[in-house]
């Protein structure tokens, strides 16, 4: 995974509903005792499927996804 950062998970915030882990397409998360966390945090794809389902705005992707142009790859 290098020097990716995985979505933040404010737990202070979650109200534990549920919905990250129902539409993480690689099951990377799983509701723990505290609340949801990243359980298999190498399986991540980086999607941020869970940031929009957040209704209480507990995760925040702080990254953002930048797909290359076949252009800018020289082809």
């Amino acid at each position: 995974m290098g020097e990716w950062a995985l979505p933040e998970i404010n737990l202070e915030k979650c109200n534990r509903c549920g919905a990250c882990i129902e539409v993480c397409p690689t099951s990377a998360v799983e509701m723990g005792p505290r609340g949801p966390f990243f359980v298999r945090p190498r399986v991540c794809t980086f999607c941020t499927e869970c940031e929009p389902v957040c209704l209480q705005g507990a995760i925040t992707c702080a990254f953002g996804v930048v797909w290359e142009e076949e252009s800018e790859r020289g082809t």
